[in-house]
């Protein structure tokens, strides 16, 4: 082989070779620089990261504070109803009892008078006027007696406490009398009618 082979063969290797570490550091510049604007971009990242969480935190504190006040106003009603309907109910027949006094009057007055009374006929009329000035008391609370007799017995409304043979055949099933009143208060028994029955 002779020395110019050699020497051009020795050139093309030693070009290659600078080819090869050009494109190496070049490929190394271009790593360090993405490297560098990866840098940047992850402290842009973590700026905006922190805004982030600081604007969560401040409407997490927001709505924090936002439901611990509804859960006070909540608090606070609870009680208040509470002691609302505990007023009602320990002084809620105030109205009722009110308007029954002046039934209490006309009766003390009755006693008085029953004492020193002559005319049996006088007395009983007041004591008539009584009894319809309190129905009268009764019907404006929606308390109304329950009309059974001669009526076919309902077991929702009356309480059967003898039976009877019945007077006429058409009278077997019916209340042939009233032993104690039933009354409703707003279309709703409160106290049983007691009666006898036919049958």
């Amino acid at each position: 082989m002779n020395k110019t082979n050699f020497n051009g063969k020795k050139e093309t290797a030693d070009k290659k070779e600078r080819q090869r570490v050009d494109d190496a550091t070049k490929l190394q510049n271009e790593q360090v620089n993405a490297a560098e604007e990866n840098t940047v971009s992850d402290n842009v990242t973590d700026e905006e990261e922190e805004q982030g969480q600081k604007e969560l935190k401040k409407k997490y504190d927001e709505l924090n504070d936002s439901h611990l006040r509804l859960m006070a106003e909540f608090d606070n009603y609870r009680k208040r109803t509470l002691r609302e309907k505990s007023e009602l109910i320990k002084n809620g027949g105030e109205s009722a009892l009110t308007h029954l006094l002046p039934v209490i009057d006309d009766f003390e007055r009755a006693l008085q008078n029953i004492r020193s009374a002559e005319d049996i006929k006088a007395v009983t009329e007041g004591v008539e006027l009584i009894y319809s000035k309190f129905i009268s008391y009764l019907s404006h609370q929606n308390v109304k007696p329950i009309e059974t007799v001669g009526k076919p017995f309902d077991a929702e409304t009356s309480e059967a406490i003898a039976m009877i043979p019945a007077p006429e055949p058409d009278m077997k099933g019916k209340v042939l009398d009233c032993v104690q009143t039933g009354y409703t208060l707003n279309e709703k028994v409160i106290r049983h009618a007691k009666v006898v029955v036919g049958e």
